[in-house]
């Protein structure tokens, strides 16, 4: 079973954001996958504004992270980039984190005009974690109604996220048995040593 972890990087407990990543985290459960919901509301402001790397609730999502076979980031797109809580918390993390992870990259934002934020922003941050960047997936605000259970309301995008899923659930399967084959490889040189 993949084991995925979706980060919020939404500070609202109502945001678009939040109610895609949701869906997102149900859509993976229906594929076999267990799901860990994250968010940087888990960690207190004061742990990320004063920079306490190993606060309990900071280390926590590093384990979660470290431990994924898959990772979905999603944030809002604030300033033409990612919300600045989110860069806060992942400042946090070890410069491999996300080593051999497949990464989907999730963004919301009022316009079209805020597309590239993900490309320009999230993808090179999460890459340079050593994540395996998938295409992403944007959504406008119009294309979400955070009163429906299934918030997509673009059918196209909604067909496109399902297939980013099934492409994400299948690199985060090979990613498992990579991790899996370096861990076996590693127990057999420490036994050799």
């Amino acid at each position: 079973m993949n084991n995925i972890v979706i980060l919020s990087g939404s500070p609202s407990e109502n945001s678009r954001t939040g109610h895609v990543l949701e869906y997102i985290g149900r859509q993976l459960e229906a594929r076999s996958c267990s799901v860990t919901h994250l968010s940087v509301r888990d960690v207190p402001h004061e742990d990320l504004f004063l920079g306490r790397f190993d606060s309990r609730p900071v280390k926590n999502i590093v384990e979660h992270i470290e431990n994924a076979h898959g990772v979905v980031v999603g944030s809002p797109v604030y300033k033409a980039a990612y919300s600045g809580v989110l860069k806060a918390l992942i400042d946090f993390f070890p410069q491999d984190a996300l080593e051999h992870t497949p990464v989907l990259p999730v963004m919301t934002g009022g316009s079209g005009s805020h597309l590239l934020a993900m490309e320009y922003t999230l993808k090179p941050l999460l890459a340079n974690l050593k994540g395996h960047n998938l295409k992403g997936l944007y959504f406008l605000d119009s294309q979400v109604n955070r009163e429906l259970a299934l918030p997509i309301v673009d059918e196209r995008l909604l067909e496109r996220t399902r297939n980013q899923l099934d492409y994400f659930v299948d690199k985060a399967g090979l990613a498992r048995h990579v991790l899996a084959a370096a861990g076996r490889r590693q127990v057999v040189l420490q036994e050799a040593v």
